[in-house]
């Protein structure tokens, strides 16, 4: 049997996850053989995720969102580097009930990148989601080697905000090593940069944006694109992942791909997956986000084309057996099934969640 499941945002990390399911299942049979493969679709919890499948974990002080140091990691095993943008630039790096919708940075992500580049990565993996910023990648293109100034010569500040006093760009001081790396934008989202499905109008709400900062942003960043004389790769699928960041990465040369279909290459899902009779996978809320190319889906999808069942387990479920069958998902255990109090699921998630794999157990494995 083989766990491939994502975090349950909140409560348990997707190691934990998978000790917790498999502890339940061996409550009811002590023989049954399982394997952990915790997945990530490029968001948060990706580095921890290539952590558990035997990549060496790296740490390194760099700036987060609002320019305070931070220690973010990345993780490679043999050239391949996993860069996280939220270890560096993420909506965890802020101060609690601190929100910088105008002025959060991504340089720190830059940071890391560098940080990779400087250990030998020959390929970068730079998963990116749950950003605090939407400064369209300027910052970490900034970090790389880019200059970008106001009319008067002066430095542009941090931010998405401050892109609308964007004069001239020079990418000339770009780290040359980027252009001898493979590099792939790992995300779940295909937004453009700018426009109704744009970063700031999509995902700017969730960082603290208000209707007219979304504005703001919104045209600061078709500005910014403009300048760069790049306003045909802003509407590019991923130009928009993150705040924008995936618009830099874009312009650094990289090639996007969906997360979990990057992530599950990484991590040696195949191979695992010849192994396996039954795969468990899950998120914390199965729902319609789920079948956008979240991590659940892309397990599924997976697992369906080299015949193997796939049942789920997570907090919560939305979504009807049918639209479950049709991803590929035979049926789902959800924790409020055994605790209708969605608080306390929350809570005492990794406990539910051990009593849900003796449910599995009972029902696949006697």
């Amino acid at each position: 049997m083989l766990i491939a499941a994502d975090k349950f945002k909140g409560s348990l990390t997707a190691v934990e996850v998978a000790e917790r399911v498999t502890a339940g299942l061996h409550r009811v049979r002590a023989d049954i053989e399982v394997e952990a493969l915790p997945v990530a679709d490029g968001g948060d919890g990706t580095v921890a995720a290539a952590v558990a499948a035997g990549f060496a974990r790296h740490e390194v002080r760099v700036r987060g969102p609002l320019g305070d140091e931070v220690t973010a990691a990345y993780a490679l095993r043999d050239g391949t580097a996993v860069v996280e943008m939220a270890e560096a630039s993420g909506l965890q790096r802020l101060p609690e009930g601190i929100l910088a919708p105008l002025t959060a940075s991504t340089y720190g992500s830059g940071e890391l990148l560098r940080a990779a580049l400087d250990a030998g990565a020959r390929s970068i993996v730079f998963g990116v989601g749950g950003s605090a910023t939407t400064d369209g990648g300027a910052g970490m293109l900034a970090a790389l080697g880019a200059r970008f100034r106001t009319a008067s010569g002066e430095p542009v500040g941090p931010g998405g905000g401050a892109l609308a006093e964007l004069a001239s760009a020079d990418l000339s001081g770009l780290d040359p090593r980027l252009g001898s790396v493979e590099f792939v934008l790992a995300s779940d989202v295909d937004n453009p940069l700018t426009g109704p499905k744009g970063a700031a109008a999509v995902y700017g709400p969730q960082k603290g944006a208000s209707p007219e900062d979304v504005e703001r942003l919104d045209a600061a960043l078709a500005h910014y694109a403009k300048v760069l004389e790049a306003s045909e790769l802003a509407g590019s699928p991923g130009a928009g992942a993150a705040g924008g960041i995936g618009f830099g990465a874009l312009l650094l040369g990289a090639r996007f791909r969906p997360g979990i279909e990057v992530m599950l290459d990484v991590l040696g899902f195949a191979s695992a997956l010849e192994r396996a009779d039954l795969v468990i996978t899950g998120e914390g809320s199965l729902d319609e986000q789920t079948l956008h190319g979240k991590a659940p889906a892309g397990v599924a999808s997976a697992a369906r084309a080299a015949g193997k069942d796939v049942i789920a387990v997570c907090g919560r479920l939305a979504l009807a057996p049918e639209v479950l069958g049709k991803a590929g998902i035979r049926r789902a255990y959800a924790l409020t099934d055994l605790e209708p109090d969605v608080a306390v699921c929350i809570a005492d998630a990794g406990p539910i969640l051990e009593r849900t794999g003796e449910r599995i157990a009972q029902d696949y494995l006697t």
